[in-house]
């Protein structure tokens, strides 16, 4: 064995597993992005302790005794981003979906699984939500890079999402009616109060951080129609409930206006797609609180799909492809320009890669938001809808020392966040002069 290689794998394996314990780095960034005030401070030090930011100084400061310096001078800074809608487990593109359900095993997924954040991670997204994955893996996921044994974002995860028998949520759909037999495959259908509450609850016990429902129908599941609300009210208040009663939040997948107005009403956290939402509903966002979270990336990339290549999805999921997509884009200009509340969201699983998540900002700005508030839906909005707001989002002393850094201006071009030089989580550098380390 070439020892230098071995020795080289070693150290890669300790950047990766140490904590960021007993140690103290300063940054002197050239330029820093404040989101809350979208003004960019020049020549500012962020002085980090531990995992942890203390300070932001004017001008460039010493570290303390032993500690060591990062010189960012010749780039901008801001918060780490955080992506509300991902599915870090899934993949594989370019393979039939039905396919896949018959044929790949939760193992498989585990082992993708850590290529797939280690790519999120290196792409500067340094917190990300689950919004449906199988509850072991994700869960086994969380808990091996919050141990620093692989490198991954900070997770918070919904496990299966929860729907009705028929739903955009049944692994069933598309396939021989035998299928829906296997016990595996109906523990995230819920067709009554009593079931939802039960589901949540056994959700809660096995590690989960939030609910995902599924009100509606969806694009990329046979048979159902989106523009339906295909669960009812009293199943999704049960869930709502009880996933607050203990204290976790609900993010609902939902097309139609009817099973958005109705979720919003029932006092879901966040509305993931939204597309047929109108002027009625964007009261309701406001009148709630909830976040919208427009995954106009997954949108773009099927419908892109279904334009050039149907033969590539099943025709129901063509059909409806070709609808939704553009109907997104409408949603949150509208939504934006009518005051909601906005959450960065991709919608990640295989139709785009994981690490191309800031492909999403350029759609958010050509939707007509404003470049420091596509940025803000990516650090304070989506981690106040994290419930997290006081440790990411934001470059502030108390958080944690999540940053990335980039070449140019992202308020004058967005996509330049596309290609992040540098990432540093919770204190370790993780990406530097655009290599891994």
């Amino acid at each position: 064995m070439d020892r230098g290689k071995f020795a080289a794998g070693v150290a890669l394996a300790l950047v990766w597993s140490m904590p960021a314990w007993a140690k103290d780095v300063v940054i002197h960034d050239g330029r820093m992005i404040e989101v809350e005030s979208g003004q960019v401070r020049e020549k500012v030090s962020i002085v980090i302790k531990d995992d942890r930011i203390v300070a932001i100084e004017p001008g460039y400061v010493a570290p303390a005794a032993g500690g060591e310096t990062i010189e960012l001078t010749g780039q901008t800074v801001l918060p780490g981003l955080i992506d509300s809608h991902v599915h870090i487990t899934q993949g594989w593109h370019k393979i039939d979906p039905i396919r896949l359900a018959v044929t790949r095993t939760s193992y498989q997924d585990a082992i993708a699984a850590v290529g797939f954040a280690r790519n999120t991670l290196l792409a500067g997204f340094t917190s990300v939500r689950d919004a449906g994955a199988d509850i072991n893996v994700v869960v086994a996921l969380k808990r091996e890079i919050d141990d620093g044994t692989i490198p991954g974002p900070r997770l918070w995860v919904a496990g299966p999402a929860l729907g009705p028998t028929g739903g955009h949520g049944d692994p069933a759909n598309g396939l021989l009616p035998e299928f829906a037999e296997l016990p595996h495959w109906n523990s995230s259908l819920v067709d009554s109060p009593e079931q939802a509450r039960e589901a949540v609850r056994r959700l809660h016990r096995q590690g989960a951080d939030l609910i995902k429902l599924m009100p509606s129908g969806g694009v990329m599941s046979i048979g159902d129609d989106p523009s339906l609300q295909l669960m009812a009210d009293d199943e999704i208040k049960a869930a709502v409930d009880a996933a607050h009663a203990l204290g976790m939040k609900v993010a609902a997948h939902a097309h139609g206006k009817l099973a958005i107005d109705h979720a919003l009403t029932l006092g879901v956290d966040s509305i993931e797609h939204g597309s047929y939402a109108d002027a009625g509903s964007y009261k309701l966002f406001r009148q709630t609180g909830a976040y919208l979270v427009p995954t106009m990336l997954v949108g773009m990339k099927v419908y892109e799909r279904a334009r050039t290549h149907p033969e590539q999805l099943n025709p129901s999921t063509a059909e409806k492809a070709l609808v939704i997509g553009p109907l997104l884009q409408k949603n949150l200009h509208d939504a934006y320009a009518a005051g909601v509340k906005i959450a960065f969201g991709t919608d990640t699983f295989g139709l785009s890669d994981h690490g191309e998540n800031a492909q999403e900002f350029a759609l958010m700005t050509g939707a007509g938001m404003s470049a420091i508030d596509a940025i803000r839906a990516a650090t304070l909005n989506a981690a106040d809808l994290l419930g997290a707001g006081n440790d990411v989002g934001s470059l502030r002393p108390g958080h944690y020392a999540d940053l990335i850094a980039v070449s140019g201006d992202p308020l004058g071009d967005v996509r330049v966040l596309e290609h992040v030089n540098f990432v540093m989580k919770g204190g370790v550098v993780i990406k530097a002069g655009g290599k891994p380390l």
